[in-house]
């Protein structure tokens, strides 16, 4: 990508061939590509409010044998996405095909990430009360709508700051945003491959609205 390479000063003679790009992405560990995404965000001075949220990307059909041979049965990713609402930066993904309940994810992406946070905002999907507490300790203002089981809960939800709540459909424009400029398809045949692949299409897209 022509643009990705003025950005990072290079010139095309400088890069490998594409296949052997493409074979070395295969031995590099997840690890590799956080840290890729980590520093693709800090090109951008983030806001005060955060957001999450989550999508499914549609993996690659393989061939029948292929999926049988490899238990391929699952047709999608589910991908949950950090994202700043002020500049649209994704600050972190986190990739499964067993559809985890996204309490369970979101504390897992949350606590990895609390020095990026100020205010967090999220849908009830995210309603535990454990991951509020953690996020008040560690001085991050959750601003996640609770399920309304009593008049309580209600209470509660009437009590957020609107303005604050209704800015976490920056992420749904971000996955949009994603899957109109890269595909809405994984196009990698093993699972490992296709769970960093967003991770891949997030820190590029940070690198080209990069400043």
């Amino acid at each position: 990508m022509h643009g990705i390479v003025e950005k990072l000063n290079l010139e095309m003679s400088e890069l490998p061939d594409f296949t052997t790009v493409c074979a070395r992405k295969q031995q590099l560990k997840m690890a590799v590509w956080r840290t890729l995404l980590r520093l693709s965000a800090d090109l951008h001075d983030t806001g005060d409010v955060q957001a999450i949220d989550a999508t499914g990307f549609d993996r690659y059909s393989a061939s029948r044998h292929y999926a049988n041979r490899t238990d391929y049965t699952f047709r999608s990713v589910k991908a949950t996405a950090l994202v700043d609402c002020e500049t649209s930066t994704v600050l972190d993904i986190h990739c499964s095909m067993k559809q985890p309940h996204d309490t369970r994810v979101g504390r897992q992406v949350l606590t990895r990430n609390l020095d990026r946070l100020q205010t967090v905002t999220a849908d009830k999907g995210y309603d535990w009360n454990d991951l509020r507490e953690e996020l008040r300790e560690a001085d991050v203002r959750p601003v996640i709508k609770h399920r309304e089981f009593s008049p309580l809960d209600m209470a509660h939800n009437a009590r957020h700051d609107d303005d604050t709540y209704h800015r976490g459909s920056i992420v749904e424009a971000v996955f949009f945003a994603l899957k109109q400029r890269y595909g809405d398809m994984l196009r990698a045949r093993t699972w490992f491959g296709q769970f960093r692949e967003p991770v891949l299409k997030a820190a590029v897209r940070n690198v080209e609205l990069a400043p």
